[in-house]
């Protein structure tokens, strides 16, 4: 184990939290399971990693929420010594035509997508700075790189995202602190069986130069790899895992 203290992964009750809060369990990481709202999804999570010899807790936090952010930082800290990890994989999507979007979801996607970055580095910091060491990897998109029609309000603030990693990272790196993003292509999970059809997600494996979609544990050893000692020098950087679709 690198570090420490815990391991937050926000956003964790299903698909790519699911799958980077096992592997990082896996690397012998207490880790907090944040959900939103499906705490038996957390608590299977949470099982799966004890299952295996791992520690594991789940803990409700609404990202967008500030004050639910501090008290979740402020248990983690509290309960596991430090908070050697952040995770921020917290997310919601949608695919609609950029004339119709209206206020309030969009609203809703920068509550949850950038401000619950935003909230959650900032509630974390304090507790980094104070150990001199500090892992946080942000889950940006391909989309939040390239941009993607009808999903402008998604791929803002995924966009935004990634200038929040870079611009943090230089900031906090004198605290021993790196800050970087994973940026990934087309996953297979539940919210992409969600938004496409078996004919679409085709056609996005076939545009995919590996042949494939993704899978949630691609993204989570990426993840755990910039959490690692092996990436102590890596900093303000976008992985993308995408399997070369970009």
């Amino acid at each position: 184990m690198d570090g420490k203290g815990s391991a937050i992964v926000t956003g964790a009750s299903r698909g790519i939290g699911a799958a980077i809060a096992e592997e990082l369990a896996a690397c012998g990481y207490p880790v907090i399971v944040d959900y939103a709202n499906n705490k038996d999804a957390a608590d299977r999570v949470c099982e799966r990693i004890m299952e295996r010899g791992g520690t594991a807790e789940s803990f409700r936090c609404n990202v967008a929420d500030r004050s639910e952010v501090d008290d979740m930082m402020s248990y983690a800290a509290k309960k596991y010594g430090s908070i050697s990890v952040l995770v921020n994989n917290a997310g919601v999507s949608q695919i609609k035509l950029f004339t119709d979007i209206s206020k309030e979801e969009w609203q809703s996607m920068t509550g949850v997508n950038l401000d619950g970055v935003f909230n959650c580095c900032q509630s974390v910091l304090p507790y980094m700075i104070h150990e001199k060491y500090g892992r946080i990897v942000n889950i940006s998109s391909v989309w939040g790189v390239y941009g993607a029609s009808c999903e402008v309000h998604y791929s803002a603030v995924k966009a935004g995202v990634i200038g929040l990693t870079k611009a943090l990272a230089k900031e906090v790196a004198p605290s021993g602190i790196t800050v970087n993003a994973v940026a990934p292509g087309c996953i297979l999970t539940d919210m992409l069986k969600e938004e496409c059809d078996e004919q679409t997600l085709i056609e996005l494996a076939q545009d995919t130069p590996v042949g494939r979609l993704g899978t949630p544990e691609d993204v989570a050893n990426a993840v755990s790899f910039l959490a690692g000692s092996k990436a102590s020098f890596i900093t303000g950087q976008v992985l993308g895992v995408d399997g070369g679709f970009s």
